[in-house]
């Protein structure tokens, strides 16, 4: 008898004799004695994730299974232990454990488990017929092979849940869906980060792409030798950096003395209005520079003939006297920046100022940075403090992802489904009230990874950000990346189908009921996709649109760039009938369906600019339109990997006359890895790590040139052929920092990846360096023996980077905590000689800690006599937080 009828059963006989029974130990499908099973092996059952094997040539092999194909994969065992006696036949097997798993499994050997892919990261596993039950604290192992490698301890997702649910995951549920505790993430009281208690040690030998990858293994050793080879040239002396505004000046003249401003300043503002400078002067306040009537005169001056009529916008001259601060601007984003190039030079506590006159420039008009709240929501509050970041360094785009496959985090009056649905994550095989789990994200809906922005929480953002001139950028991706939303649509369409209204139903109907195209989407999606020949998705975009474009104005902050992201849209459409009649009717046909992407884009950009909204998107998808199609001026991010295209295609686009925005996955993406370590979070497929220091490297103005900064992870090199260079006087747009969430869960994690990359973010954004090699505009071939640098240039760069890093470790990391921001406290480099112990950093002023087995920490300050093991680490300027601990062998 199936458990749903001995439920039936037996909820019918407790109707009439007022009680339910249990037979012998088994347990039926009683509400809540299956929940309570249920919520046992959530509460008991240890799950183990190991990583036996990354195989980078491919041809993994189980016994029982063919090899796997050559492509990357790996093999992967996952333990299963019950403390508690499991009956196989407890709740006729009817019980699931559902999982995230990033890369998708090829295949896995018979047991007494199978495992199914649902959709997306989302992977099931059930008992199977073979299935014998658990004898207590018996361990059962199940291994698979993996379609994929798994490099870093981020990509090995939490919160696996259990539930009761009928054989085929659609049927009837029998009880709540509970996270199996586990699996949880857990934060490390002393670093307050994440840590995977289930998952094993990815071993040195399994850190590899291939055979051939040469990636060094970040131990304490090697970040030693690193800093000591960056290092020699030597930090700057504290003063110097106290002194010293970041992002760098266009000109600085410092006179070395300073003036005493303890008794605050006599504010003076000429042209401009107290509102347009508000934060900044809220920050200098902050630093300690107080107003007062009987104080220093501080003019601001704002007029079309304070500067140069030619100055790029944002330009600023900056003097301070030994009796008078002045800043000069030709507009109030000027002033601005004025002030804040003075709060750069200001420290808590300190009642001095330099003397000194600065004239100032950006390098950009687009200074961007991008956070994506789609895949795991951030809070309103993390947007915030970012905000603040982003003006006091100058940056002035902030890129919000607010609609992706996981998540749609904007609310749209008239359309509840968006948010009700589309803004969270649970159990729901029918999603009509969330969205399918994926990501290891929290089973209830409830946590801080799922979420949404309400309409007034969009409009304070906005106002945050026009506030300190900055703007605002939405981005939806479409037609691809849209689960989310199609399947909020389709949960709006059946409750208005069930309410006998066809006309409601269909109106923001995004895809085609009766498609039956199957295809995979980059993430292993198989309906992400809107269906590009309804006209129902053009209305929806119309309406949402005009929404978002009524909450700026409502902010004060017109909206004139939205992004649609047009990205990795996945073969779609062919077997849709309703494409089916549109090709009948239109230069299209099956074969050539994939036009129908830039269809898509082409006819959204001419929407757009109906509206007067320039139209922004990624490179990809932009590249397949037809720019006679396109409106002439169109924003697009180039984010191909350098070596893989993405100097041409950014060439390309620029010289259309397009606005290009570098983003590179190679320098730019925040949430790939600091340091080759697999503690160190994020993804990896553009990088295998990504510090500050390959940041301040970045040359944009020479993007080809970088053959010869970034080697390969084998070491030799990369090769960049320039053979379409850009047009004379063609320029780039800006530069824009990405951050991914696929693996970035909480608003803490999120500052971690993002400071203090960011700071080297706004310098290459706003200053050209002296050291950066000129752009061949007749195009050339670099390597990494190209020998485009002269070792005078390296040196000179390796100054600048060595003075840079001075100011954050003596400055900017005390600025940042005083602001709570959850920077990346730097691991420590250590060696031991001859029984002493030799640490080192990759920036001055934080201290240094190290422990000896069976002792407390100690404070590290010179070669001190240990024995191993030891451990060592670095603290936070405060010294309240720590870094990660690294074992010295």
């Amino acid at each position: 008898m199936a458990l749903f009828s001995k439920y039936v059963w037996q909820v019918a006989v407790a109707g009439a004799l007022g009680t339910v029974s249990l037979l012998g130990s088994r347990l039926y499908a009683q509400t809540a004695d299956t929940q309570q099973w249920i919520d046992g092996i959530a509460s008991n059952m240890q799950v183990h994730y190991q990583v036996l094997l990354n195989k980078g040539d491919g041809e993994c092999s189980l016994p029982d299974l063919p090899p796997s194909p050559k492509s990357p994969c790996s093999i992967v065992e996952l333990t299963l232990s019950s403390p508690d006696k499991l009956a196989a036949s407890d709740l006729d097997g009817n019980w699931s454990i559902y999982f995230s798993q990033t890369d998708p499994i090829y295949a896995h050997p018979a047991g007494e488990f199978t495992i199914d892919h649902i959709n997306g990261d989302l992977h099931l596993i059930r008992p199977s017929a073979s299935y014998q039950g658990f004898n207590e604290g018996e361990v059962k192992k199940v291994q698979f092979i993996v379609a994929g490698l798994t490099l870093t301890e981020a990509k090995i997702m939490p919160n696996y849940y259990v539930v009761a649910e009928g054989q085929d995951n659609k049927q009837a549920l029998y009880s709540e869906a509970r996270v199996i505790e586990s699996t949880r993430i857990r934060i490390h009281p002393e670093t307050e980060l994440e840590v995977r208690p289930f998952a094993g040690e990815i071993s040195r030998q399994n850190f590899k792409l291939s055979q051939a990858d040469k990636t060094p293994y970040a131990d304490a050793a090697f970040i030693f030798n690193e800093n000591k080879n960056v290092n020699k040239l030597g930090f700057v002396a504290q003063d110097e950096a106290l002194r010293t505004i970041i992002p760098t000046p266009t000109f600085v003249m410092d006179s070395g003395k300073n003036i005493d401003i303890s008794a605050g300043i006599n504010l003076q503002l000429q042209g401009v209005e107290q509102d347009a400078v508000a934060p900044a002067l809220a920050r200098l306040q902050e630093l300690g520079l107080k107003q007062n009537p009987a104080g220093m005169p501080f003019v601001v001056s704002v007029s079309r003939a304070s500067l140069p009529s030619r100055s790029p916008v944002g330009s600023y001259q900056l003097v301070v006297s030994p009796t008078q601060i002045t800043i000069f601007a030709r507009e109030p984003v000027g002033a601005f920046y004025g002030m804040q190039s003075l709060a750069s030079v200001m420290m808590a506590g300190r009642n001095t100022l330099p003397v000194l006159t600065v004239n100032d420039s950006p390098r950009y008009p687009y200074r961007g940075m991008h956070i994506d709240v789609g895949r795991n929501f951030h809070s309103k509050q993390q947007i915030l403090d970012v905000l603040d970041q982003m003006a006091e360094y100058k940056l002035n785009k902030l890129h919000l992802h607010l609609g992706e496959d996981e998540g749609w985090r904007l609310q749209i009056p008239g359309l509840p489904e968006l948010t009700d649905v589309g803004g969270k994550r649970c159990h729901d095989p029918q999603e009509n009230t969330c969205l399918l789990m994926q990501l290891g994200a929290d089973v209830s809906g409830k946590s801080e990874r799922d979420g949404y922005y309400t309409r007034q929480d969009y409009i304070e953002l906005v106002k945050a950000a026009n506030a300190r001139h900055i703007q605002l950028i939405p981005s939806f991706d479409m037609p691809g990346h849209s689960r989310a939303v199609i399947k909020a649509m389709e949960a709006r369409y059946r409750k208005f189908m069930a309410a006998g209204n066809k006309k409601a139903a269909e109106q923001y109907l995004l895809s085609d009921l009766n498609d039956k195209t199957q295809y995979k989407s980059i993430q292993f999606y198989s309906d992400n996709t809107i269906n590009a020949c309804m006209e129902s998705p053009y209305k929806f975009l119309g309406k949402v649109i005009d929404e978002v474009k009524a909450m700026h104005s409502e902010a004060g902050q017109p909206l004139t760039v939205y992004h649609i992201g047009a990205d990795e849209t996945a073969g779609a459409w062919a077997q849709s009938p309703i494409c089916q009649a549109f090709f009948a009717n239109n230069p299209y046909d099956v074969e050539n369906a994939k036009q129908l992407g830039a269809y898509f884009i082409e006819r959204v950009a001419a929407l757009l600019e109906t509206k007067g909204i320039k139209t922004a998107g990624w490179s990809d998808g932009l590249s397949h339109t037809n720019p006679k199609n396109m409106p002439a001026k169109v924003q697009s991010y180039i984010w191909d990997v350098l070596p893989w295209g993405g100097v041409a295609e950014a060439n390309k686009q620029a010289n259309r006359g397009w606005d290009v925005v570098l983003s590179h996955p190679d320098a730019l993406y925040f949430d790939f890895p600091y340091e080759p370590d697999p503690k160190e979070g994020g993804y990896y497929w553009g990088s295998r790590h990504i510090d500050t220091h390959k940041v301040f490297n970045y040359m944009p103005g020479n993007l080809p040139a970088l053959a010869e900064v970034y080697p390969s992870p084998t070491q030799t090199g990369f090769e960049i052929a320039d053979t379409t260079p850009l047009k004379q006087g063609v320029q780039w747009a800006g530069i824009q920092g990405q951050l991914w969430s696929e693996t970035i869960r909480s608003d803490n994690a999120v500052e971690y990846m993002i400071f203090p990359r960011l700071i080297a973010l706004a310098e290459r954004a706003w200053h050209a360096p002296s050291w950066e090699p000129p752009y061949n505009y007749e195009g050339a071939t670099y390597n990494a023996n190209s020998g485009l640098f002269s070792e005078n240039k390296k040196r000179e760069r390796d100054k600048a980077w060595l003075k840079f890093a001075s100011v954050i470790g003596y400055k900017e990391f005390v600025k940042l905590d005083a602001a709570d921001i959850h920077y990346r406290i730097p691991t420590v480099g250590a060696i031991i000689q001859d029984s002493m112990l030799h640490a080192n950093l990759a920036y001055p002023a934080l201290g240094i800690e190290y422990k000896e087995a069976g002792k407390d920490w100690q404070p590290y300050n010179k070669p001190v006599q240990v024995k191993t093991p030891v451990l060592v680490r670095a603290k936070a300027a405060t010294g309240d937080r720590k870094g990660r601990a690294l074992p010295v062998e």
